[in-house]
C-alpha cells in the first residue's frame, strides 16, 4: 500500500501479509467480515495480515452519550507510538479496513478505525448500496465525524498514542474526510485521500467540501485517483489541485490512469 513520504519517516519497518484463505461472509462484528453491500468478494482477491505480535481488536469509545466501536490495532507491549487514523468507505469498518489497521501496526503504529456512522445505522447490514445511502451515510453531518475523530485521538493519546505524530488515511467516503480532518485538526501531521469525493452540494450536513478548505490546509495530504473514475471527475481533480496552489499545505495528487 502507498505510504505519503511523511508517514514513511514516522517509522522504519516493513510488512509482509499471507494470502487470506476464508470465502465471502457478512459482517457481525467490528473488523470482522465484510459488509452486505460489497458482497461477493472473491478470497482470492483479498490480502489478510495476521494479529501475530499485536494488541488488535475491538475497543469501544463513549461519545456524547454514543458508544462508538473503533477498531483498534497495535504493536504489543509497546507506547509512544505514531497514531494513524484509517477511515472507512461508506460500509464500515469491515474486514478490509481492519486489515489495513493490522498492516500499520505491524509497521509500528497505533492505528485506529473508528465506526463513524454508527449514530445513523449499521453500515454493514445494509444489502443494497443506494439503500445504504438514504437510510445512514445521508444523514451523518459532517461536525459529528469531526468530533468523533477528536474524541478518538484523545483516547489515542492516553492508551499509548503519540499525538505529536498522527497521521489519517481513508478511502472514498472517509478520502473526503480525510482532506477535511487534516483542516479541522491541527494535530494532523500528513494524509492520505484514497478517491475521496472533492466538491459537490452544500447543505446543513455538509457545509464544506476539500476544494472549499484547500487554500487553508496546512498539513501534507496526497490524493490516490482513478483517471477513469466516473464518480469523481479529472475535473474535479484538477481544479482541486488548483484550489492547492492558493495554500501552502505541499499537498499532492497521483492519477492511476
Amino acid at each position: 500500500m502507498p505510504l505519503h513520504p511523511d508517514f514513511n519517516s514516522l517509522t522504519g519497518h516493513t510488512d509482509e501479509a499471507s494470502p487470506m484463505n476464508r470465502r465471502n461472509f457478512i459482517q457481525t462484528a467490528v473488523g470482522v467480515g465484510f459488509a452486505a453491500a460489497t458482497l461477493p468478494i472473491s478470497a482470492q482477491t483479498m490480502i489478510h495480515t495476521d494479529s501475530v505480535g499485536l494488541l488488535a481488536g475491538r475497543v469501544e469509545l463513549s461519545i456524547n452519550g454514543q458508544t462508538v466501536p473503533v477498531y483498534r490495532a497495535q504493536p504489543e507491549g509497546k507506547s509512544n507510538l505514531p497514531v494513524i487514523l484509517v477511515i472507512s468507505e461508506i460500509f464500515g469498518v469491515h474486514e478490509h479496513i481492519a486489515d489495513v489497521a493490522r498492516r500499520y501496526a505491524k509497521l509500528g503504529y497505533l492505528a485506529l478505525a473508528p465506526e463513524l456512522l454508527i449514530r445513523q445505522g449499521d453500515a454493514g447490514s445494509y444489502a443494497g448500496i443506494a439503500e445504504l445511502m438514504k437510510e445512514v451515510v445521508s444523514k451523518v453531518p459532517d461536525a459529528q465525524v469531526m468530533q468523533d475523530l477528536d474524541a478518538v485521538l484523545v483516547w489515542a493519546g492516553q492508551h499509548g498514542g503519540d499525538l505529536e505524530r498522527v497521521g489519517i488515511n481513508g478511502f472514498c467516503w472517509g478520502g473526503r474526510i480525510t482532506w477535511l480532518y487534516a483542516a479541522h485538526n491541527p494535530r494532523i501531521k500528513a494524509g492520505v485521500a484514497w478517491y475521496g469525493r472533492l466538491s459537490g452540494p452544500v447543505n446543513e450536513l455538509s457545509p464544506q467540501h476539500p476544494i472549499d478548505i484547500a487554500a487553508s490546509l496546512r498539513s501534507p495530504v496526497l490524493g490516490l485517483y482513478g483517471g477513469k473514475d466516473s464518480g469523481i471527475s479529472l475535473d474535479s481533480v484538477r481544479q482541486m489541485e488548483s484550489a492547492l496552489t492558493k495554500g501552502h499545505s505541499g499537498s499532492e495528487f497521483h492519477v492511476y490512469e
